[in-house]
């Protein structure tokens, strides 16, 4: 008998769990990452946040004080508006440019690579092996004046015979299309290799052509993979400053390139902060709003 009389558990049986103790365990296998969270990104954003209303007028040597300036946020936008302009518009012709090459990539390596799909997938990652600034460096070999690229493309007539591509708009868009391109295919992959091929055939059986099809099946299914990818390249691509250093000139500069030097060389740490700010503010406010439209589209 498992027990005895009044409810006593028998003998040897184990005691009962203690439901208290159970749960209590998912919050303490979350502590770990929750102190790692709290101690790398709430605390540097807290400090950051103080930075950006510290007194303009302070410097390293005499020193900051916390005055609470909020008029530091407009004045760093007003100042700075075409930099912000020129990120958004940069990297959203980037995302353009690396949806035109990734997503057929991406198709073709998880539904027709066959036995050559995973020597493709590392053909797409290998980049990512090598320095980031390394990678920006060879494109500016590559788009230089006279490069092989430049020469084809003055051969052809598409430049004219003084025309270049290195230190123009072109060029730093080519460049964060091709560094950020693998963030971009791997999530569309792993969307794309689930796609169950029965639902093409069905489609095609009840006489949908190949865009209507992709339209109304290969596309929706892919959804998820394509909204973060998108999100993966767009969020760097916009703050990123690497690659209109090295690519463009002053007159290509991102909000990137003004923060860094706001920081390491102007040493004007209050505007460089809200300038941080402003720009987690804008990418906020326009991912909120693109997953708001691609979860309606996607219910649609």
């Amino acid at each position: 008998m498992a027990q005895l009389g009044g409810g006593v558990p028998a003998s040897g049986a184990a005691p009962p769990a203690r439901p208290g103790r159970h749960r209590l365990l998912p919050y303490l296998l979350l502590l770990p990452g929750a102190a790692w969270l709290v101690l790398f990104f709430v605390v540097p954003l807290v400090q950051l946040a103080a930075a950006s209303l510290y007194d303009p007028t302070g410097s390293l040597s005499t020193g900051y004080v916390l005055t609470w300036a909020f008029g530091n946020y407009p004045e760093a936008l007003q100042a700075y508006a075409p930099q912000f302009a020129r990120s958004f518009g940069y990297a959203g012709a980037a995302l353009v440019l690396a949806l035109l090459l990734g997503y057929p990539l991406a198709y073709a390596i998880a539904q027709k690579a066959g036995r050559w799909k995973n020597l493709l997938l590392v053909c797409v990652v290998a980049p990512m092996f090598t320095s980031f600034l390394v990678r920006t460096l060879a494109w500016k070999t590559i788009l230089s004046d006279n490069g092989a690229l430049v020469g084809l493309l003055r051969d052809v007539h598409l430049l004219g015979p003084d025309g270049r591509l290195l230190a123009t708009p072109v060029a730093v868009v080519l460049g964060l299309t091709y560094n950020f391109l693998p963030f971009l295919v791997l999530p569309l992959y792993a969307s794309l290799e689930r796609l169950d091929h029965r639902l093409l055939e069905a489609a095609g059986d009840l006489y949908a052509g190949p865009l209507h099809a992709f339209r109304t099946v290969t596309l929706p299914l892919s959804m998820p993979g394509l909204i973060a990818g998108t999100l993966l390249f767009f969020i760097p691509a916009t703050g990123d400053y690497i690659n209109a250093e090295l690519l463009g000139t002053p007159n290509e500069y991102m909000i990137g390139n003004v923060i860094d030097s706001a920081f390491l060389v102007r040493l004007d740490y209050p505007q460089g902060a809200a300038l941080s700010f402003l720009l987690m503010a804008a990418i906020l406010a326009v991912v909120f709003v693109y997953l708001r439209r691609a979860g309606t589209e996607e219910v649609l």
